[in-house]
């Protein structure tokens, strides 16, 4: 048993895919069924099974792949030990950042830490807060970017930045000719949002919920662009929120439907997280001292007030 035949073995769990399993490994699909096989024949099990589409773990393949889970990340550690000890800042790092958060940041420090760490293989991901916080479980990524504070008791969470919400507001809208908005003025019947999934919206709807009225749309809209909900809003059909940072690069014809709120501004908290036994601290650490440099000069609020991301 090698721990090269267990990589594979947790690819083609992944992927339920020999081929797909076998081009995310960087090796022929013909060397990674002979390894899995090599394997099955020295455990004298059978961990796929194959005749199912797509494949399937068998009962005790299931439990190998846990163990294998814990045996890979663990040797993988052991480079972590030694990056750690030596002082190396470089390497493969894996970020997740859900996508309400990337698009506006990502081009803010990605270009500057490129620059400046060029020995780091920094591989990005979007995903969903859900997706993140499991992927950060199962040690398939070093860290993420995320809505907090999320409340889990193995994650590590450090504030990178206060994002306050920002109303777009159509001219047609009953708040269009308000200066700024008030949280009570909000109506979640008229606010267009984000799919299900999105930390955002069950932020939103955490704001709103204190005035617990009864909803009654008048049609169900399942998208993960802030433009389609702008657009909506441009044709009268509802106000949105948006968060700060993605506001900065709107065209001016739209910038003039942005209404803020009065203090304290209703906000999201957004966090470098990572699992409590994670050891490329030291990545963690320039990664956040390159954002913390480029986020201090875009966007500094105060008085602010959190909104959970945590369902209610």
């Amino acid at each position: 048993m090698t721990i090269t035949q267990l990589k594979y073995v947790l690819a083609v769990a992944e992927y339920k895919n020999f081929t797909l399993a076998s081009e995310k490994c960087f090796v022929t699909q013909p060397t990674l069924s002979m390894q899995i096989q090599k394997l099955e024949e020295e455990l004298d099990v059978i961990i796929f099974n194959r005749k199912k589409k797509p494949i399937q773990l068998t009962t005790i393949g299931e439990k190998i792949i846990e163990q294998a889970k814990i045996i890979v990340d663990e040797s993988n550690r052991i480079n972590d030990i030694v990056d750690q000890q030596k002082g190396y800042i470089g390497g493969e790092f894996k970020l997740g950042i859900i996508p309400t958060v990337s698009p506006s940041l990502l081009p803010l420090f990605l270009k500057t830490f490129i620059k400046k760490y060029p020995k780091i293989n920094l591989i990005i991901e979007e995903l969903t807060t859900d997706n993140l916080l499991y992927k950060l479980s199962n040690g398939q990524i070093d860290a993420g970017i995320a809505a907090t504070p999320l409340a889990h008791e193995s994650i590590v969470e450090r504030v990178l930045y206060y994002e306050p919400f920002v109303g777009f507001v159509h001219e047609e809208h009953r708040l269009y000719q308000n200066e700024k908005i008030k949280v009570s003025d909000l109506d979640i019947e008229d606010i267009l949002l984000l799919e299900e999934g999105h930390c955002f919206t069950d932020s939103i709807l955490n704001l709103c919920s204190a005035m617990k009225k009864e909803h009654h749309r008048k049609f169900t809209l399942s998208t993960g662009d802030f433009s389609t909900m702008m657009k909506l809003s441009k044709d009268g059909l509802g106000m949105t929120l948006l968060p700060y940072l993605y506001t900065l690069d709107l065209k001016s014809e739209d910038q003039v439907y942005l209404k803020s709120f009065e203090s304290p501004v209703p906000s999201r908290e957004i966090s470098l997280i990572y699992h409590k036994s994670q050891l490329k601290i030291q990545l963690i650490e320039v990664l956040k001292e390159v954002i913390d440099s480029v986020i201090r000069g875009v966007i500094a609020f105060s008085d602010v007030q959190i909104v959970s991301p945590i369902n209610n």
